[in-house]
């Protein structure tokens, strides 16, 4: 089974080793049919320190790296400004 990828904003970066990532998903209300946002956010592992807030990124699924951290930050898709 491929390992699950996402792509979002970081919003944190404070921890060392770790940053926080938004992942907005869009899907229909059942019943009005209006697009609805959902925003979920996930704690990736940076080894690096090399992302800052406001970064666009991708990131996987790995083992457990801690408490409450379970992706790994794959690439940077877009540096802040």
């Amino acid at each position: 089974m491929p390992k699950k990828e996402k792509q979002g904003v970081v919003i944190s970066d404070k921890m060392d080793k770790t940053i926080v990532v938004k992942v907005a998903s869009y899907n229909p209300h059942p019943k009005y049919k209006k697009i609805i946002e959902s925003n979920k956010n996930y704690k990736a592992h940076d080894a690096n320190n090399e992302c800052g807030i406001g970064d666009t990124v991708r990131i996987i699924e790995s083992r457990p790296i801690s408490g409450g951290k379970r992706w790994v930050l794959d690439s940077i898709v877009e540096k802040a400004k």
